[in-house]
């Protein structure tokens, strides 16, 4: 599909919808993910998503897979994709192996500031101080699946649950939030950063369906 007109119905969605001049209709990254979800495993009733700049928690219907409830953590980067990146610099290390580094870890350093900033400041005194990087790194993945947790709880989440947005794939912070939450995080069989790609198609085919095109 080389061309616009070779598309029956487009969906915008994510923070960029507004820029899609072509776009039929726009839709919010909320509705797309929970349709995506629904599609990709209709047992999941609940979304974690972490983003590059927010953590959201979606409620999604069972039946439809449209969007019973949800809340969003977006005043604050901390716990979101920039805050890894800041972590990891700290750290000195690739995104990749910090977000590992925590599997390795024997105790949970709690890492106490909220803030992105003050947060790197503790870790770099801490790292300062000689103390275990793996503990270190434990201590603000925990820090981070508390916040997933209260969003999570503020949207009314249930215990088949899932992860998308890139941070899905920070293997670290999924075992703290299972850990936080004590349970199961359910795997998507689609790349977690899809889902929203993939809710949006789906709306797209159910209007175009519907608008005879």
């Amino acid at each position: 599909l080389n061309e616009t007109k070779d598309l029956a119905y487009l969906i915008g969605t994510g923070y960029g919808r507004n820029k899609v001049p072509f776009a039929d209709e726009n839709i919010s990254e909320i509705s797309c993910h929970a349709m995506g979800v629904h599609l990709a495993d209709p047992s999941i009733t609940s979304i974690i998503d972490i983003g590059g700049q927010d953590i959201k928690g979606i409620a999604i219907d069972p039946k439809d897979g449209t969007v019973q409830n949800f809340a969003m953590n977006d005043k604050c980067s901390a716990g979101t994709g920039r805050f890894f990146e800041a972590m990891a610099r700290s750290f000195e290390m690739d995104l990749d192996d910090f977000c590992s580094l925590s599997l390795k870890a024997n105790n949970i350093i709690p890492i106490t500031s909220q803030c992105t900033v003050f947060a790197e400041s503790e870790v770099i005194s801490l790292v300062g101080e000689g103390k275990p990087m793996e503990d270190i790194a434990a201590g603000i993945m925990t820090s981070v699946a508390k916040r997933c947790f209260v969003m999570a709880k503020k949207a009314g989440a249930t215990n088949s649950i899932t992860l998308t947005g890139g941070c899905a794939k920070n293997l670290g912070l999924k075992q703290a939030i299972e850990k936080v939450l004590h349970l199961k995080v359910k795997d998507l069989p689609i790349d977690p950063q899809l889902m929203g790609a993939l809710g949006a198609a789906e709306y797209a085919r159910r209007k175009g369906m519907k608008e005879g095109r």
